[in-house]
C-alpha cells in the first residue's frame, strides 16, 4: 500500500511537471527512492501480471491489417538488430569484465542485452551472481528509461511533455469492446502458458489480440485510465526490485549501470542512424525498436508518440528471442568450462 501510493504521488508530481510517461517514470523514480532509503515498500508479485495483460492486449491492437504489408520492409532493420545485439554483448561484456571487475559468468549475463528473467535464470545456473545480474538488468531498464524519452525528444523533433498513451476514456469504451479486450487477454494467458511462451502474461495476450485486430475482428484499444493503471504498476514493480539491498550495492550498481547506458544508448543512436539510411523508418522509430529498455515500457514511449508501435515491439520481441535461444551456447563456446570452474573457485 505505500508502495502504491508513494507511486501514484510520483505519477501526479511528473503529471504536474508535464514530464513524459509520468505515471510509469514518476512511480518508478519515487519506489527506487524508497528503496535506496529503506523505507517497507513492496511490489508483491501477483499485482504485475493484470497490468502487463493489458499492455499485452494494448500493443497486440496495434497489429492493424496494413502492418502485415510491411513486413518485406523490416528485412533490413532485422539484420542490422543482430549486428546491434553483437556489438551491445561483446561492449557490455567487456565493460562488466574489465572495468566493474566482475567475474565472467556474471559479466556475461549482465552484459547480454536481453530479458531480465531469463538472463538471471540462466546466470544462476551458470554459476554467475543471481543478485548482481538482477540489478545490473534492473538499474539498465531504469535508466534507459528515464532517459530515453528526454534523448527522443532532443534528436527527433517529437515532444513528448505531459503526453499519455491514446486511446478513449473508459466511459466512452462500449460494453462489447471491452469485454472483447478482456477475452483476448484471458485467452491469450492460457495460449501463452500452453505454448509455454517466455514472459507469457505479455506476449500470450498480445499474439490473441494481433490476431484478432490483425483480422479485423476488433478495432478496439485499452481504455486509457487502464493503461495509465498499468505504467503504474510497472513503474512501481522496477523501483521495488531495490527493495532489501544494501544502499551501497544499489549505488555501486546505479553508477556502474550509467556507464554500460552509455555505451547502449551510444550504439542505439549509432545503429539507428546506419540503418535509417537503408530502410524506409526512420530515426525515432528505429532509436526506440533497438533501445535496451523492456519491451512493455519501450512500447509505452512508441505509444506515447504514436510511433509504428507493432514495429517496435515486434524487434524487441525478436531481440529477447534471440538471446535468450543463442546465450547458452554463446556462453559455453566463449566462457567454457574451465572459466565457469575458475569463477567458482574465486567466489
Amino acid at each position: 500500500m505505500l508502495a502504491l501510493l508513494l507511486g501514484g504521488l510520483g505519477g501526479w508530481l511528473f503529471v504536474q511537471a508535464k514530464l513524459p510517461l509520468p505515471w510509469m517514470l514518476g512511480s518508478m523514480v519515487v519506489c527506487t527512492t524508497a528503496a535506496l532509503l529503506r523505507w517497507p515498500v513492496a511490489a508483491p508479485p501477483v499485482i504485475r501480471p493484470p497490468m502487463t495483460m493489458v499492455i499485452g492486449v494494448m500493443l497486440g491492437a496495434s497489429f492493424k491489417p496494413e502492418v502485415v504489408a510491411q513486413l518485406p520492409n523490416w528485412l533490413p532493420t532485422l539484420i542490422g538488430l543482430v549486428v546491434f545485439m553483437c556489438a551491445c554483448g561483446l561492449a557490455c561484456v567487456g565493460y562488466f569484465r574489465k572495468f566493474a571487475g566482475f567475474d565472467p559468468v556474471t559479466a556475461f549475463f549482465a552484459g547480454m542485452p536481453g530479458g531480465l528473467l531469463e538472463m538471471v535464470t540462466l546466470g544462476e545456473e551458470k554459476g554467475g551472481d543471481a543478485r548482481i545480474i538482477a540489478l545490473i538488468h534492473s538499474a539498465r531498464i531504469l535508466l534507459v528509461v528515464m532517459t530515453l524519452p528526454f534523448i527522443v525528444q532532443w534528436i527527433g523533433g517529437v515532444s513528448v511533455s505531459g503526453s499519455r498513451v491514446a486511446g478513449p476514456s473508459i466511459m466512452q469504451t462500449p460494453l462489447l469492446a471491452e469485454l472483447i479486450l478482456l477475452a483476448c487477454g484471458l485467452l491469450g494467458i492460457v495460449v501463452g502458458q500452453m505454448l509455454r511462451l517466455p514472459a507469457k502474461f505479455l506476449l500470450g495476450p498480445m499474439l490473441v489480440s494481433a490476431l484478432v485486430h490483425v483480422c479485423g475482428l476488433s478495432d478496439s484499444v485499452p481504455p486509457f485510465e487502464i493503461v495509465n493503471a498499468a505504467q503504474l504498476i510497472l513503474g512501481i514493480t522496477i523501483g521495488c526490485r531495490f527493495v532489501g539491498t544494501a544502499p551501497r550495492l544499489i549505488l555501486r550498481i546505479l553508477a556502474l549501470s550509467v556507464g554500460s547506458t552509455v555505451i547502449l544508448v551510444s550504439l542505439t543512436l549509432g545503429f539507428a542512424w546506419l540503418v535509417a539510411t537503408v530502410s524506409v523508418h526512420g530515426h525515432v522509430a528505429l532509436i526506440l525498436a533497438y533501445s535496451p529498455g523492456g519491451l512493455a515500457e519501450m512500447s509505452l514511449i512508441a505509444l506515447a508518440l504514436h510511433t509504428e508501435v507493432a514495429f517496435v515491439a515486434a524487434h524487441h520481441i525478436i531481440r529477447v528471442f534471440l538471446v535468450m535461444i543463442a546465450a547458452g551456447p554463446l556462453f559455453g563456446v566463449l566462457i567454457g568450462p574451465r572459466k565457469a570452474g575458475d569463477t567458482q573457485r574465486d567466489a
